[in-house]
């Protein structure tokens, strides 16, 4: 890397604990090695990047980008609109609003997530994200040797109508026969050691079923307790999107929430995510696979899309 393509590279945080925008950087599948490195770098330092003004991207250079990071992975099991690429489309239930690390109920859950603005509404529409690190550094100390001892059950198999009470029959419909079409079930240390940082991160979100060794309504405080460290507002940073804005973030040592106040404006983004390493618990013990029920083969986009179509 050249002098004055390091000066072209700015780096600039967007708040306290998490975040921070890139400039000067054109995402492509022929990024520069350099480049490449200045974003890992930044992805481990600050969490979840931003970048505005991408344009230029389509689908498939956004893959060809995101290539650059690590092995790209598909959802397992919602189906891709072509390639590695997921859809969420706010007129077809694609709302993510409640606080998760993406696809954690899966072994080796990705270690990269790449998200890219298509369509944003005139207003609303944020994104939140939170450091699961400086989260663990938020426990009393009582807490964190809790913690430290604690497992998790995580599945995609979890009560969608509790948890979204105000969801379509669509909606309802397409989560079981589409996202819950294959249950899996795993096994997660509630704190993991980051593999290439070695920082000590919380697994927690809405993947959850259950803290391993307690009640139902012991497991339920314990896991609200904890998660309250996670979303906490001084651990976070927010993101209001513009066309074209593409977001990485280090699934490992984040958390995530798309704000849904927008109504029925449309909202488009599309994400791709980096293939992951199997979690290790401070004392060096692996997550572990539990059962992975298969109901019904992997639902086409083509059949996906007419689950959903009224999911909004």
């Amino acid at each position: 890397m050249t002098a004055a393509h390091k000066e072209q590279i700015q780096i600039h945080r967007v708040a306290g604990k998490i975040g921070a925008e890139i400039r000067g950087v054109k995402l492509s599948g022929g990024l520069d090695k350099d480049s490449i490195s200045v974003v890992k770098k930044a992805l481990l330092d600050h969490k979840v990047v931003f970048f505005r003004g991408q344009e230029h991207l389509d689908d498939a250079g956004q893959e060809a980008f995101a290539a650059l990071l690590g092995d790209l992975v598909p959802h397992p099991t919602a189906p891709s609109k072509h390639g590695n690429i997921l859809e969420l489309d706010s007129d077809r239930g694609g709302r993510a609003n409640s606080w998760h690390t993406d696809v954690t109920f899966d072994l080796a859950y990705p270690k990269y997530s790449v998200l890219r603005a298509v369509e944003i509404p005139a207003y609303g529409g944020d994104t939140v994200w939170a450091n699961t690190h400086t989260a663990y550094l938020s426990l009393p100390q009582v807490l964190r040797d809790l913690a430290d001892k604690l497992w998790a059950l995580h599945t995609n198999d979890y009560d969608y109508a509790h948890a979204r009470p105000d969801a379509s029959e669509e909606r309802l419909k397409y989560h079981k026969e589409v996202f819950a079409s294959t249950v899996y079930q795993t096994e997660h240390p509630v704190v993991h050691v980051h593999p290439e940082s070695g920082e000590r991160n919380l697994i927690l979100g809405h993947f959850v079923k259950s803290i391993l060794g307690l009640s139902a309504a012991d497991s339920k405080q314990v896991f609200q307790l904890l998660q309250s460290h996670v979303t906490s507002l001084e651990n976070t940073v927010r993101w209001h999107w513009a066309k074209d804005d593409v977001a990485i973030w280090d699934n490992r040592a984040t958390q995530h929430y798309a704000v849904d106040d927008y109504g029925t404006q449309k909202r488009v983004v599309r994400r791709v995510t980096v293939n992951g390493v199997v979690p290790v618990a401070i004392d060096g013990t692996h997550s572990r696979s539990k059962d992975i029920d298969v109901r019904k083969p992997k639902a086409t986009y083509e059949e996906a899309v007419a689950i959903s179509k009224k999911a909004a």
